[in-house]
């Protein structure tokens, strides 16, 4: 039986919503919104949804379940009225230079502003400005815009399962911070930036290397190529009010070449030489007997959570680098000789969907006598920026090819772009190995999906394999695995929800189907690609003839191949409880990484700071906490002057403690 709710006296049936704010959406009307996402929890707190629901008076209508015959108005005086003040409150703190943000085009707090006719505040600013974090590679951080609706928050914990940032303080001092104040690059944070794709103003955007890029462009001495991956080309024409569609590649590439870039190349064609030696990788691991699962290395993001986390698994990761890096070693290699520029005087430019590629392209371990193999990675964002900096209009312009040889990529490569993507890439390769049937077009619908975790098993139960998107759900995999409660041949992992096509370097949109109609769109590239195999691709057989000579051989792992070590979540030595003194005080530093956290050096911490206060003690003791002792298994590790005491309890530092007070007091 239909069942309907009264929005503003209009009928209205009610299905399978289970708030107010998706029955009025369903209604054509769009209630304005800070901290509601359909992906996170509900929070209720910017109070912006509120609406009237006759017999309970005010309500929110996210976190408010409709009932049969429901009677409901949006838009009465008083919650106009209500809404405007709630805005102009925000406005009052918020940095309003909006002609400079980023977000400007985008922000909806000024969306929101101006739908409200908002055109004065008439409150005064009551918070003290706050500094910007500028130490990460790929975000920057801002307080005074932030109207703390707490999606950033959320999205890392929830969906993340990170919370490398959270609220911090109380009253009308409360913040969104990094643990312990620190900036984001000295935190565990991952560089995935869904918090600034989630983020309704500028309070985390991505961090813009736009005038790098300029700068290489217009130096004469500089020979300025640049790689694209399979993601941007279906999500860049949004910029400019297109649909997501892998039609308007040749546009950018002919904007690209407008721009001053010399030659315009396809990550995808790196994918494609990806597959081969993460194939064969994997190949050999399981004729050998050697460690399985081996998960993918394509995610830079994935792979830094892995260095911080699961130091365990670091072993199971293959050796392949992602293709951004394989593409610039490879282009560092051959292309001064090509193109006859040195080697320094060749500066490679990424175009990508993500934002952790920033943090990648600057790793040390990529960087040669100085010379970075990538040297500069640009978001689909800023390649939109640039395109317009320049004046181009790009929805006129006539489509143009990429440079060969590494322009030509097969379809294998071109839906890396997806979660899934590698997975099937890599079954396509090695199909006639394991004696998989393939369609005739090679699509292998096993990996394909929308949910965080998918399963399959293949080649007559011989091959079993997992694809996970969101690296919440990577960890609960991870933890399975570890506990040998799930047993996979290959595991795929992307940080960001539907792989690379939701990577926050891409256009920001609100809704899913936006971006299912990328993915959509990468494997419909797939289909009109004349090759779907990556041993196939004609120029990736001649790079090994002359370069590599076959996969995984000693130049190849010398080029397309690294290693991965335990990193720190927290990158600073110690945080300090201890006011300055006499540097002759005894230092007592308690371990409070994951592992000793959880083994109770928290608690041995407070009580240690405890004792020392009540004894009047400061003088002579100088406490703080550090993040990693580097010794995980033997937790909680407490230093007391120069003595090491592992497995710690509180009565063993308290008992030491005294002692070493007994010499001090006097």
């Amino acid at each position: 039986m239909e069942k309907y709710i009264y929005i503003n006296d209009r009928p209205v049936l009610w299905e399978d919503e289970t708030n107010i704010l998706d029955l009025t959406r369903k209604a054509h009307i769009d209630i304005p919104t800070f901290c509601y996402h359909s992906d996170l929890s509900l929070y209720g707190a910017c109070r912006l949804c509120m609406v009237e629901v006759e017999g309970r008076g005010l309500v929110t209508s996210c976190s408010t379940a409709p009932f049969e015959g429901m009677k409901i108005k949006t838009h009465t005086a008083q919650i106009l009225k209500l809404r405007k003040t709630i805005v102009e409150m925000l406005l009052a703190n918020h940095d309003q230079e909006c002609p400079k943000c980023s977000r400007a085009n985008d922000c909806k707090l000024r969306d929101v502003s101006n739908r409200l006719g908002i055109d004065k505040v008439r409150f005064r600013k009551t918070r003290e400005p706050k500094p910007m974090d500028l130490g990460s590679e790929c975000l920057v951080r801002d307080p005074n815009k932030c109207v703390l609706c707490g999606d950033c928050v959320r999205f890392c914990s929830e969906i993340q399962g990170i919370g490398a940032i959270d609220f911090a303080a109380r009253g009308q001092n409360v913040n969104v911070a990094a643990a312990y104040g620190k900036s984001l690059a000295q935190v565990d944070c991952i560089n995935c930036g869904q918090c600034a794709a989630v983020c309704p103003t500028g309070a985390i955007v991505v961090r813009s290397h736009i005038p790098q890029a300029w700068e290489a462009i217009h130096d004469p001495q500089k020979t300025v190529v640049a790689q694209v991956a399979p993601a941007v080309r279906v999500a860049l024409g949004e910029m400019f009010g297109l649909p997501a569609s892998d039609l308007t590649t040749g546009k950018m590439i002919a904007a690209m070449r407008m721009i001053g870039f010399d030659q315009v190349y396809d990550t995808a064609f790196a994918a494609d030489l990806t597959v081969i030696e993460e194939a064969n990788e994997f190949i050999a691991r399981k004729a050998n007997g050697e460690k399985l699962p081996i998960f993918t290395s394509c995610c830079p993001a994935w792979v830094k959570y892995a260095e911080q986390s699961y130091p365990k698994l670091l072993n199971n990761l293959s050796s392949c680098r992602s293709p951004q890096q394989i593409f610039g070693a490879i282009a560092k290699e051959r292309l001064p000789k090509q193109l006859k520029v040195e080697q320094k005087d060749l500066v490679v430019v990424s175009i990508m969907p993500c934002t952790a590629k920033k943090y990648e392209c600057k790793r040390p371990e990529f960087i040669h006598d100085g010379i970075a193999d990538v040297d500069i990675a640009l978001t689909t964002q800023e390649l939109g920026r640039m395109i317009k900096e320049a004046g181009i209009d790009f929805d006129s312009l006539e489509p143009e090819s990429m440079d060969l040889p590494m322009g030509f990529a097969t379809g294998a490569g071109m839906i890396f772009g997806n979660s899934g993507g590698v997975s099937e890439a890599v079954l396509r390769y090695a199909a006639d190995k394991f004696n998989i049937p393939v369609q005739e077009n090679i699509v292998l619908q096993e990996v394909r999906g929308e949910s965080g975790l998918r399963e399959a098993t293949l080649a007559d139960g011989n091959l079993k394999m997992a694809v996970v998107h969101g690296l919440k759900n990577a960890q609960i995999l991870c933890d399975k695995i570890l506990a040998g409660e799930a047993d996979y041949d290959i595991v795929e992992v992307m940080a960001c929800p539907g792989g690379c096509t939701g990577g926050a370097g891409q256009p920001i949109v609100m809704n899913h189907s936006k971006r299912k109609a990328r993915t959509t769109s990468l494997y419909h590239a797939d289909k009109t690609m004349p090759m779907h195999r990556a041993q196939d691709n004609p120029f990736i057989g001649e790079l090994y003839e002359a370069l590599l000579e076959k996969p995984n051989s000693h130049k190849a792992h010398e080029l397309l191949h690294t290693a991965f070590k335990h990193r720190k979540r927290i990158d600073d030595d110690e945080l300090s409880f201890s006011g300055s003194g006499d540097e002759d005080r005894c230092k007592i530093r308690v371990c409070v990484g994951t592992s000793c956290y959880l083994r109770g050096s928290q608690d041995i911490l407070a009580k240690t700071l405890q004792m020392v206060e009540e004894h009047a003690w400061g003088k002579h003791f100088d406490i703080s906490a550090t993040f990693c002792s580097e010794k995980c298994d033997k937790g909680p590790n407490v230093s007391i002057g120069d003595r090491v005491i592992h497995k710690a309890t509180l009565d063993q530092v308290k008992d030491i403690i005294s002692q070493e007070a007994e010499k001090r007091v006097k």
